[in-house]
């Protein structure tokens, strides 16, 4: 059966790769750019093509995804001089990135363009697998459109409401991730000195009120010190709590263990981890 879109996609970084290479899977027709053009590599054998500009892969697609670090990256691939509104082709925008509500806004005003904010979480394999949570914020008859693209790379799209929410969503989500991963840093290192070994508190939890996807996954992770090659990057998650911290500052709200695991996250990258896996801020705990 063909596919109703042709797809542009921006960003083959952890996530993204893997995204494009389901999509390519799945028949999509699919066209690239990346930053680092090196990484065409990891997408190539799945059919997808290369563009030399975010405006090529405009100019050469029905919808363009977009999956980028944060805000600041998202503004130039649009907004640049090589960014969309550099050429004309696609009208609609599917943004998978971790970007603020505030520059949600503001692109839509500046680009003209359709856009569903649809932040994503799962984890690369997830993203390979088509399992991938999204929770999307715009127009629902534009998601009811766009169903036969997101359908294919989400195992749970939630439409959350207007442009901006789907971001705050995934603000909430981060929440929960980065004080998680924090703390089960810290089981860990109480695990080892009551002195029950390996990753035996995650059989035993499992099932009960403690369990959790992280426990099975993270908190094995840290024990066997598997962080390469990276899941997800210390610094993606440092830049993630700091949008946690803006949104508490923002909204009033008074939050410290948020604020506690920021504190975290910004003494690990400062010890020179951007880099490191985000699970390998156990060592920050001397595991």
């Amino acid at each position: 059966m063909s596919k109703p879109y042709r797809i542009g996609f921006i960003g083959i970084g952890i996530m993204g790769a893997p995204t494009v290479r389901c999509l390519g899977g799945k028949g999509w027709d699919v066209t690239v750019w990346n930053l680092e053009p090196e990484r065409f590599a990891e997408v190539e054998a799945a059919g997808a093509k290369w563009a030399d500009s975010p405006g090529a892969v405009r100019a050469a697609s029905d919808v363009v995804m977009i999956c980028v670090l944060g805000d600041h990256a998202i503004e130039s691939v649009c907004l640049g001089p090589e960014g969309l509104i550099s050429s004309g082709g696609a009208d609609t925008v599917i943004d998978l990135s971790t970007t603020s509500p505030r520059m949600t806004a503001e692109l839509i005003a500046a680009t003209g363009l359709q856009w569903l904010d649809a932040p994503i979480s799962g984890g690369p394999k997830a993203a390979e697998d088509g399992k991938l949570i999204m929770m999307a914020g715009g127009d629902a008859s534009l998601l009811s459109q766009l169903r036969p693209l997101l359908d294919d790379i989400t195992v749970n799209l939630t439409h959350v409401g207007a442009s901006g929410l789907g971001q705050t969503a995934k603000i909430l989500n981060q929440a929960i991730v980065g004080a998680t991963y924090v703390l089960m840093a810290e089981v860990l290192s109480m695990s080892r000195v009551a002195g029950l070994e390996g990753d035996i508190i995650a059989g035993a939890f499992k099932g009960g009120a403690a369990d959790s996807t992280i426990l099975q996954t993270v908190y094995k992770q840290m024990v066997a010190a598997d962080f390469e090659p990276p899941r997800s990057r210390a610094k993606q998650l440092n830049k993630d709590m700091h949008s946690v911290e803006a949104f508490v500052h923002e909204h009033g709200l008074d939050s410290p263990l948020l604020d506690l695991a920021a504190r975290q996250w910004q003494a690990y990258v400062d010890g020179g981890n951007e880099e490191a896996d985000s699970a390998s801020i156990s060592r920050l705990y001397g595991q």
